[in-house]
């Protein structure tokens, strides 16, 4: 099984979305924003602060899953190839966490022994659910009118 898992950091709060995920999320919402055609990647990662060779690699990624179109040459750079009001959160997350999970039953890669009688369970697929649905309603563009 693969995916995010929620996992509390000692002495800090769990996890829901990781490093990439974030930087994918800012480098749209930067694509979005933009009234050029197209944007370098240098300029994106000073402006939003996020390591190059990170940046590189996202795009890759952003690219592959049809988000973002990129350019060679002098003028060239990234883009958009799509409206952000259908770039979804939970979307971007699977692009570079897999299923967005609370819990994922297993123990070691091997299935939980009390997975058929775990009574918090079913509580848990009941919350992250609601959170998947929650992702599910956030897009690039709501993004844009919060940042303003």
């Amino acid at each position: 099984m693969t995916g995010t898992i929620l996992v509390p950091v000692e002495g800090g709060p769990m996890k829901l979305l990781t490093k990439n995920s974030d930087y994918a999320v800012q480098s749209l919402v930067y694509l979005a924003k933009s009234n050029k055609d197209f944007l370098s990647s240098k300029e994106i990662s000073h402006k939003n602060k996020i390591p190059y060779h990170y940046l590189r690699k996202i795009f890759q990624k952003l690219i592959a899953a049809g988000y973002v179109e990129s350019k060679e040459g002098g003028k060239g750079g990234f883009r958009l190839k799509i409206n952000p009001a259908k770039i979804r959160l939970v979307d971007v997350m699977k692009i570079f966490q897999g299923k967005v999970q609370l819990v994922d039953c297993m123990f070691q890669k091997k299935i939980c022994h009390n997975r058929k009688t775990c009574i918090l369970r079913e509580h848990i697929k009941e919350a992250e659910e609601a959170v998947i649905e929650k992702l599910s309603k956030v897009t690039i563009k709501n993004l844009i009118r919060r940042k303003k």
